[in-house]
């Protein structure tokens, strides 16, 4: 499935009415499906139902399961596959046991909220198995200037339509090392996240996340889980997410320009 999709529009001003073709964002349902052996009889599950952006599906399906925590590592992982273009089966392991906990979730969620499927208040935490807090990672500040440009000019998807969330990864020196775009914030960054575990690389203890909007409570939640010691934002950050990052140790930035940024936590990160 493609990640854009032409229409044909009318574009009116004061002066003129035109037509035009504008280029728009795909936003697609994926059905999440799990199987288990000792589950289930063995048939998929559904475990989610996200609305999204085509591209890298297996990427996402994979980190939504980490980061929810139902996966730890992909050792939990015996297979992964796209059976139509909106299912994806994960195959788990055998030794992965199943609780009910962490299914605590409807099986529906928007593009624009990661959290509003679940089901309860305590639901809404996961654990990670890292220790950021004693992460020594630094980076130099002069480095975080260079990133917004370097992530506009990997957006493909947001540079044809103008609406699509991006995250990114990157090393102390300030290079691109992995995008990925989708009309969901939290989606994009699951894919990244799927990304990085299989190609095992988690912890992410010496990489800087980049977000291409604001900064909520589930994307610091899901940096943490990913053990990202420093999290950089081009909008506001949400007072959760900066109690959050505060909580986990995570070094959170916003408002970056190409000029400067805030620091909201754990600045000692930071090298002038």
């Amino acid at each position: 499935m493609n990640s854009i999709k032409r229409i044909h529009i009318k574009k009116i001003s004061r002066s003129a009415t035109l037509d035009k073709t504008d280029v728009l964002a795909v936003e697609d349902p994926l059905e999440i499906q799990t199987i288990h052996t000792n589950y289930n009889d063995g048939s998929p599950k559904s475990l989610s139902i996200t609305m999204r952006t085509p591209g890298h599906d297996v990427d996402l399906s994979i980190g939504f399961l980490f980061t929810e925590g139902i996966i730890n590592a992909m050792s939990d992982v015996a297979s992964a596959m796209q059976v139509s273009p909106n299912h994806v089966w994960i195959t788990l392991d055998e030794k992965v046991v199943l609780e009910e906990a962490s299914l605590e979730r409807n099986f529906y969620t928007t593009s624009s909220c990661g959290v509003c499927g679940k089901a309860s208040i305590d639901a809404i935490r996961t654990n990670s198995n890292y220790n950021i807090a004693d992460n020594a990672f630094q980076i130099e500040s002069d480095n975080l200037f260079r990133l917004q440009e370097a992530l506009l000019n990997r957006q493909s998807v947001f540079n044809e339509t103008g609406g699509i969330h991006a995250a990114a990864l990157f090393n102390k020196n300030g290079e691109l090392l992995c995008i990925r775009e989708d009309v969901g914030r939290h989606n994009a960054l699951d894919k990244l996240i799927g990304h990085a575990l299989q190609e095992n690389i988690l912890p992410l203890s010496a990489h800087v996340l980049l977000l291409s909007g604001r900064a909520s409570f589930e994307l610091i939640q899901k940096a943490g889980m990913a053990g990202l010691p420093i999290v950089v934002a081009v909008g506001a950050p949400s007072s959760l997410a900066v109690e959050l990052a505060e909580e986990l140790g995570i070094t959170l930035i916003g408002f970056l320009k190409s000029d400067g940024f805030n620091v909201y936590t754990h600045e000692s990160r930071l090298m002038e």
